[in-house]
């Protein structure tokens, strides 16, 4: 059984099917599906599928790209309410995001913010880091997250930046990109990972695993990543699904 640790299966490319997309994760072995609500738009339909499926949870923050929309106060209060929810297992996504043109100064306050916040409430935190690493594990020691740790979502940095994560209490999950076959460092990162802070996940829709680069991504391919993962560390799949299994479990308090 897989855990699929970061899904959007509340993304409107789900639309048409979503209910075949769910069947299918459970055919193709996926036990439990994370699934992040991260602005005002998907932190409800979040929600709405973690209390509808038994196996599906959530995680709720405010992702750096929608930090511009952020009412900072009276959405901080919100995702607090939410994390009494029992589904509710962790805050994120979170982070930065260099690639677009999200003001640096608004998007590293949301992000204090809600680490804050979840060293108050003693939530885990998913983090998203596009071309930010630095100020990523800056702010992360700055904010004292190793209280809480938490998961470092679809990692794309070198082994360096692995070594300080994991040193501050951080998991490191990998999405599909691990399995294109340039993907050099990942791998090697993958490979690096000690045994009890690997995490697999999907992020789909988007970045689907080879062979279905550039299509829609959907839960059910979090076996693909296993696949790759276990190919890469010398282990079966079924070590793999174990291991990674029980890493999700431990980090989100998932029963």
């Amino acid at each position: 059984m897989l855990i699929d640790t970061h899904a959007h299966l509340d993304s409107p490319k789900f639309d048409d099917d979503r209910e075949e997309t769910i069947r299918r994760a459970r055919e193709a072995g996926i036990d439990i599906i994370v699934n992040i609500g991260f602005n005002r738009e998907t932190i409800p339909t979040t929600m709405e599928l973690a209390e509808r499926y038994p196996f599906i949870y959530a995680a709720v923050g405010w992702h750096p790209t929608d930090a511009e929309d952020m009412r900072l106060e009276e959405d901080l209060a919100w995702i607090e309410r939410l994390c009494a929810h029992p589904k509710v297992v962790a805050i994120g996504e979170i982070g930065l995001d260099y690639h677009w043109d999200t003001p640096r100064e608004i998007q590293h306050t949301v992000f204090r913010e809600q680490i804050r916040l979840a060293r108050r409430l003693g939530k885990p935190i998913v983090i998203h880091n596009r071309d930010a690493h630095e100020d990523v594990v800056r702010l992360l020691r700055e904010q004292k997250a190793e209280e809480v740790g938490g998961i470092m979502h679809c990692f794309s940095g070198s082994w360096e930046t692995a070594k300080l994560c994991l040193d501050m209490n951080f998991d490191i999950s990998f999405g599909g990109p691990v399995t294109f076959k340039n993907a050099r460092v990942p791998k090697e990162v993958l490979a690096r990972v000690p045994d009890d802070r690997l995490l697999i996940e999907t992020d789909c829709p988007y970045l689907a695993p080879h062979p279905h680069r550039g299509k829609r991504n959907e839960p059910a391919y979090v076996a693909l990543v296993a696949q790759e993962a276990a190919e890469i560390r010398g282990i079966s799949i079924q070590d793999l699904a174990d291991l990674t299994s029980a890493n999700a479990r431990k980090r989100l308090a998932i029963p």
